[in-house]
């Protein structure tokens, strides 16, 4: 059975999620649907953004990925879709899969044009339903991708996070607070190897080898520092900051049992260094 996730900036509160799927099941009755969310800030393109990169690595790579946040529906933006190693990306082209496209090899990208992959009518205000549903169902029903319009190779890319690797830190941003007010920065991805953290940066390639000595590492943000960085947020007190590498491996400030975004009055944008010994870094290269 296919796999299908969708990820809007919709919520729950009106029918456009249920109608939307609606349209998938009438066309692909066995497609087994998964929620990413639909809890997407309105219009916020860069957090659906990554909250996608984040989350296809966990999917089997024929999964179909259905992404709408368009703050350009009815304009002259283009309707995308797009083949991966990683999976099949349907949705507007406005950066939504910048990140995704940057950590592939390779891709293939059409334009949505052909009628018979569409609803009949086609608003000016709900492609999610009109447009990019029937595309995603069809893609998940087996229909080959070069069906549904001519191939596209210059997909819209958003500007790539700041995160710049020098030898005695790594300057980074605040992405987005999530819900419990934990504070996901640019500065990533990071694997434990005993009590040090390797780099992988996550949007763009870099030579050598990042090593950090977790203990001796020092974060700064908003007028705090905070030092070393924690596995779990147990290892200090409540209502204490602290700084640790998250589920999707991206160094996060949090407070525990509290909320990291208002003690600190941090927003996306707030620059993020984390400072770290010469000798623990190897191979850094400053971008």
């Amino acid at each position: 059975m296919p796999i299908l996730t969708l990820l809007t900036d919709f919520g729950t509160q009106d029918e456009y999620v249920g109608v939307m799927k609606g349209v998938i099941l009438s066309i692909a009755p066995d497609v087994r649907l998964v929620d990413l969310s639909h809890q997407i800030p309105p219009q916020d393109v860069r957090r659906a953004a990554f909250l996608l990169t984040s989350a296809v690595p966990y999917f089997p790579p024929d999964t179909v990925h259905l992404a709408v946040v368009d703050p350009g529906v009815g304009t002259e933006r283009r309707p995308l879709a797009v083949r991966t190693p990683a999976g099949t990306f349907v949705g507007p082209d406005n950066g939504l899969f910048s990140w995704v496209l940057a950590g592939v090899p390779e891709w293939v990208a059409v334009e949505i044009r052909e009628p018979a992959y569409r609803l009949p009518h086609v608003s000016f205000t709900f492609h999610g339903r009109d447009i990019f549903a029937p595309a995603a169902a069809y893609l998940a029903a087996g229909v080959p991708l070069e069906r549904l319009g001519p191939r596209l190779t210059d997909p819209v890319r958003l500007p790539s996070p700041r995160l710049e690797v020098r030898d005695d830190a790594i300057e980074g941003e605040v992405l987005y607070a999530d819900r419990f007010g934990n504070l996901v920065t640019s500065v990533g991805r990071f694997s434990w190897d005993g009590d040090r953290l390797q780099l992988a940066p996550a949007f763009r390639p870099m030579s050598g080898e990042v090593t950090i000595g977790a203990t001796a590492a020092r974060v700064a943000l908003a007028g705090a520092e905070l030092r070393g960085i924690r596995r779990t947020y147990g290892e200090v007190a409540v209502g204490e900051p602290l700084a640790l590498v998250g589920s999707s491996g991206f160094l996060e400030i949090a407070v525990r049992q509290g909320n990291a975004a208002a003690t600190l009055d941090a927003v996306p944008g707030t620059p993020v260094t984390l400072w770290v010994c010469t000798a623990e870094t190897q191979g850094a290269q400053g971008r």
